[in-house]
C-alpha cells in the first residue's frame, strides 16, 4: 500500500503550481482545482495572473510556511493514498492553519489510516488512539479519553498544555479543533 507524507518542512520545487501539485501530469485541471479548493488555496491561486502556471521559487520561498503545508496537503488529496503520515506537519505553522489542516485531514481522510507525530496536544487529542513515546520507548497506547481518565503521561501533557494556556490568556487555544 502507498503512503503519503506531510513533513515538518514542506518541500516545493522551482516550477509552477501545477507541477508542484502534480509532478507527473496525472490529473486534470478540474481535479487540481478541486484539490486546491479542499486545501483552501483556490482563492489565492485564482487571484494570480497565470493561475496554475504561476511560479513557485526554489523551496517555495515565495509562499508562506502555512501555504507550503497546504500545497503538500493538496498533493495528498490528489493522490488519495490510504495511509497518511504527518511528521510534525503543523510544528512551524500558526494555530489557525494547524486547525484548518487538521479539519481538512479529518474530513478528507476519515476512511484512511492517519499516523500523526506531534508535540502539540490539540493535534492528537481527537485521534482514535494515542501512543506516547519517551526516549524511543513506548510508554502508553490507548484512546485519548481512556488515557485522560488515569494518571497517565498523556494526561500530564494535557494538564501542562492547559496550564500554559491559562498563563498566556492573550492567546486563544482550542483543545478540540
Amino acid at each position: 500500500m502507498k503512503m503519503s507524507i506531510i513533513p515538518q518542512e514542506p518541500t516545493l520545487f522551482r516550477g509552477s503550481i501545477r507541477t508542484n501539485l502534480d509532478p507527473l501530469g496525472l490529473y486534470s485541471d478540474e481535479e487540481i482545482w478541486r484539490a486546491l479548493e479542499k486545501c483552501q488555496l483556490k482563492t489565492t491561486i485564482r487571484s494570480l495572473p497565470n493561475l496554475l502556471d504561476s511560479s513557485v521559487s526554489d523551496e517555495g520561498e515565495n509562499w508562506s510556511a502555512g501555504q507550503r503545508q497546504l500545497f503538500c496537503l493538496g498533493r495528498i488529496i490528489l493522490k488519495r493514498n490510504r495511509i497518511l503520515l504527518l511528521d510534525e506537519a503543523t510544528a512551524s505553522i500558526d494555530s489557525a492553519t494547524d486547525a484548518t489542516l487538521q479539519r481538512i485531514i479529518r474530513d478528507e481522510f476519515s476512511d484512511c489510516t492517519v499516523i500523526t507525530v506531534a508535540h502539540r496536544v490539540p493535534t492528537v487529542i481527537d485521534s482514535d488512539m494515542v501512543m506516547v513515546l519517551s526516549f524511543g520507548q513506548l510508554i502508553e497506547y490507548d484512546g485519548p479519553s481512556r488515557l485522560m481518565e488515569t494518571n497517565s503521561s498523556f494526561a500530564k501533557l494535557v494538564a501542562e498544555y492547559w496550564s500554559s494556556c491559562r498563563k498566556n490568556s492573550s492567546q486563544k487555544f482550542n483543545l478540540y479543533p
